[in-house]
């Protein structure tokens, strides 16, 4: 089960999150887990579990703050209308937040799922302190990014049949990153968008999550220890 908790965004608001925490009493590495465009729903609540599971310290922080799209219309207006720089900030927050935390070894990654790829790309350059990146099939505008800035490895996961997040804007995210030396590996298959999702039999690819999830986890476990 996840917790709801209180945290302060970089810049003093305050802010909330699901919080999951791992077995035992051990130091844990931890994780910023960015939501879908749906908003923190059972789903993200069920990544952040599984998470923790793995042996993560998770925290969701709630970007749309309350609110979850009943509809692909409705999260489309929600991810429209985000604020991507008050994002960075809660996101920021939510870093330092798992930074400090009693359970926290001090290293903190980020992962996200489809808009939350999206800002885990924005954040491996604009949120100082991470120490690993994992977006899934998403791509921000280049308007938003500065990949000079980015100081952490990233795992990027993409489905090569994505309209929407595709390979292509993959390729060009890592060719931007290689230029400038930056580690990046970037690992497609044979899926759509949303593959990972569970809940949505119409994207869901058992074989392509496993393997993109046994992946994740294994790059975030090295680079967080």
């Amino acid at each position: 089960m996840t917790t709801t908790v209180s945290f302060k965004g970089k810049g003093g608001t305050d802010e909330k999150g699901e919080l999951a925490e791992p077995s035992g009493s051990a130091k844990a590495p931890a994780v910023v887990l960015i939501q879908e465009w749906w908003g923190v729903n059972a789903h993200v609540k069920s990544l952040a579990e599984r998470l923790a599971k793995e042996g993560f310290l998770v925290l969701a922080p709630d970007l749309y703050h309350g609110k979850i799209a009943k509809d692909a219309e409705e999260a489309g207006a929600l991810m429209t209308a985000l604020d991507t720089a008050q994002a960075m900030k809660e996101i920021a927050g939510a870093v330092a937040y798992l930074k400090e935390h009693p359970r926290g070894n001090g290293k903190v990654g980020v992962i996200g799922f489809c808009m939350g790829g999206a800002l885990s790309f924005a954040a491996a350059c604009h949120v100082e302190g991470l120490s690993a990146v994992v977006p899934f099939y998403g791509t921000p505008p280049a308007d938003k990014v500065d990949y000079a800035k980015v100081t952490a490895p990233i795992l990027a996961h993409f489905g090569k049949n994505d309209d929407w997040a595709t390979v292509a804007k993959a390729e060009e995210i890592k060719a931007k990153l290689d230029a400038l030396g930056k580690p990046m590996q970037l690992e497609v298959y044979d899926a759509g968008h949303a593959f990972v999702n569970d809940t949505r039999p119409e994207a869901y690819d058992e074989k392509s999550a496993k393997l993109a999830w046994q992946r994740s986890v294994e790059f975030l476990k090295k680079n967080l220890a």
